[in-house]
C-alpha cells in the first residue's frame, strides 16, 4: 500500500491548490477527484468544467455580440446581418475549458502530485494516518484533505433533467431559448440569465427574497437592478413557486405574486437557488467525521474537523462558496499541515458579478458599518465623470468607499461599473494593510485610466473630489 503524506479528496480549486501547495512544501502529496467531462476524468472540479471559467467564456462571447449590434455603430462601425454561430461558441468555450483543465493536470505533473481519477474515501484509521480508498486503490496518508467541493441545490417542485436546468446544463443548450425562465437572482442566476438575454432569450427571473443582491451594499444593489431592467431582464421578487409542470414543449411555472397566481410558459428553465455541501460517497458516516445540521463539515479555525489529521476546505465547510475563497484555505491548509501558519481573513474577501456592468466589493456595506455601531463616512464617485470610461463608451455605475470617520480606515468599498471586478483588487490589499481613505487618495493612479474612479471615491470619503 502506498503512503502519503498528504491525501487530497476533490480537485477543484480548494482541492488541486492545497495539493499543489503541500507538494511545494516537500510533501508527498495525491489528489483523488472523480469529475468527468466528455466521458474522462477533468480536473478543476465545477469552476474550470462547469462554472467560473466557461461561464466567463460565454459571458464575454455574449457581450461582443451585444456590442457588435447596439454599440458598434457608435463608433462609426456599421455592421450588417451580425448572427450567432452557437456551436462555434460553445466550441471555443469548451476550448478555454480543456487549457485550463489540462494546466492543472500539468501542474500535478510539475510538482509530483499524484492523481488518481475517480471516487475517494475515508476507510478507517490506521496508526497515526488513515486509508484511504483512491478511485478503488486503498493508500495510507498521515493527512487528509477533504475538498469535495458542493452540488447545486434542487428545487424539490422542480427536479433537474429535460428542459429544467442548473448551471453546467444552462452552459450546454444547444439553441437559444425564446423564452427562458430563471428561479433565483443569485450571482449564478443573473449571470446565466445575462448571457442568453444578450443572445437573444427573453428572460423572466423569479425570486424568492423581496428585494435584489440584498447582500450588496443597497447604492450597488438598486443600481445594478435598474441597469439590468434597461437591458431588458424582467424581474419578480417576493414570489412563491406553486407548481412546475414539464412537457415535451417546455416548462410551466405556476407562482404567487403579489397575492395572485401567475403561469408563465418557459422553453427552458435556470434553478439557481444555492448549493449544498457534496459529501455523497465520502464515507463521513462510517468513520464518524462530523457534519453539521446543513451537512457542511465542521471544522475549527484552523480546519481541522473532529477527526485527527483529517481537515477541510473549500465549499464542503461552508461560507463564501468563491472559487478564489476555496483557494486560499487550501494554501493555509497545507501551509499549516507543514508546520506554517496558514490563515485566511475573511473580511477582505472579495465579491465579483461578472454582468455587464460588473459588480464588485470586499468588506463591509454602509448599512452593516453601521449596525455595528461604526462612525461612516462614505466617498462615491461615477464613472460617467470619467474619461477613460467614456472614451470606452461605457460609463455605467460608479464606485462607492465606506471608511470609518474616527479613523480613516477603509471598512468596504463597492463597485459596479466597467471592469470592476479587475479595481477591487487594489483595495483588497490596501484593506488587508489597514489602509486608511486618505492612503487611497493619495496613491496616484495612471490617467487616463478606470483606477482613477477609485482615487476619486476615497477623495470624496472626505469631501475633496477633483473631478466633479
Amino acid at each position: 500500500m502506498d503512503s502519503y503524506d498528504v491525501v487530497v479528496i476533490g480537485g477543484g480549486p480548494a482541492g488541486y491548490v492545497a495539493a499543489i501547495r503541500a507538494a511545494q512544501l516537500g510533501l508527498k502529496t495525491a489528489c483523488v477527484d472523480a469529475f468527468e467531462r466528455g466521458g474522462k476524468g477533468s480536473l478543476g472540479g465545477t469552476c474550470l468544467n462547469v462554472g467560473c471559467i466557461p461561464s466567463k467564456a460565454m459571458l464575454d462571447s455574449s457581450e461582443r455580440f451585444e456590442m457588435i449590434n447596439h454599440e458598434a455603430a457608435e463608433h462609426g462601425i456599421q455592421v450588417d446581418g451580425a448572427r450567432v454561430d452557437l456551436g462555434k461558441m460553445l466550441g471555443r468555450k469548451e476550448a478555454v475549458v480543456d487549457k485550463l483543465t489540462g494546466g492543472v493536470a500539468y501542474l500535478f505533473r510539475k510538482n509530483k502530485v499524484t492523481s488518481f481519477h475517480g471516487l475517494g474515501r475515508l476507510v478507517r484509521s490506521e496508526g497515526d494516518g488513515w486509508v484511504v480508498d483512491a478511485a478503488g486503490t486503498e493508500v495510507r496518508a498521515r493527512n487528509v484533505i477533504v475538498a469535495t467541493g458542493s452540488s447545486p441545490r434542487e428545487l424539490p417542485l422542480a427536479p433537474f433533467g429535460g428542459h429544467i436546468v442548473e448551471n453546467s446544463g444552462a452552459l450546454a443548450f444547444t439553441e437559444i431559448p425564446a423564452r427562458l425562465g430563471v428561479i433565483g437572482a443569485g450571482v449564478i442566476g443573473v449571470e446565466l440569465g445575462s448571457v442568453w438575454r444578450r443572445l437573444g432569450a427573453r428572460v423572466t427571473v423569479l425570486e424568492a427574497l423581496p428585494g435584489f443582491l440584498m447582500a450588496a451594499d443597497e447604492a450597488v444593489s438598486k443600481e445594478a437592478l435598474k441597469q439590468f431592467q434597461k437591458q431588458g431582464l424582467d424581474f419578480h421578487f417576493g414570489v412563491k413557486i406553486g407548481a412546475v409542470e414539464q412537457s415535451d414543449a417546455g416548462v410551466t411555472v405556476t407562482y404567487e405574486e403579489n397575492g395572485g397566481a401567475v403561469t408563465a410558459e418557459f422553453d427552458k428553465l435556470i434553478v439557481s437557488i444555492g448549493r449544498v455541501p457534496h459529501t455523497a460517497g465520502l464515507g463521513a458516516e462510517a468513520v464518524g467525521l462530523e457534519l453539521d445540521e446543513r451537512g457542511f463539515v465542521r471544522v475549527d479555525g484552523h480546519y481541522r474537523t473532529n477527526l485527527p489529521g483529517v481537515y477541510a476546505v473549500g465549499d464542503v465547510i461552508g461560507g463564501a462558496m468563491l472559487a478564489h475563497k476555496a483557494e486560499e484555505e487550501g494554501v493555509a491548509v497545507a501551509e499549516s499541515i507543514a508546520g506554517g501558519a496558514g490563515h485566511v481573513n475573511y473580511d477582505v474577501i472579495p465579491w465579483v458579478i461578472y454582468t455587464s456592468p460588473e459588480i464588485a466589493w470586499a468588506g463591509l456595506t454602509e448599512r452593516q458599518a453601521k449596525d455595528k455601531g461604526l462612525n461612516v463616512k462614505t466617498g462615491q464617485f461615477p464613472f460617467s465623470a470619467n474619461g477613460r470610461a467614456l472614451g470606452h463608451g461605457d460609463p455605467r455605475g460608479f464606485v462607492k468607499v465606506v471608511a470609518d470617520a474616527d479613523t480613516d480606515r477603509i471598512l468596504g468599498v463597492h463597485m459596479i461599473g466597467p471592469n470592476v471586478s479587475e479595481l477591487i483588487g487594489e483595495t483588497v490589499t490596501l484593506m488587508e494593510f489597514g489602509g486608511s481613505a486618505e492612503d487611497l487618495a493619495r496613491t496616484v493612479h495612471a490617467h487616463p485610466t478606470l483606477s482613477e474612479v477609485v482615487k476619486e471615491a476615497a477623495l470624496a470619503a472626505d469631501k475633496r473630489s477633483l473631478h466633479m
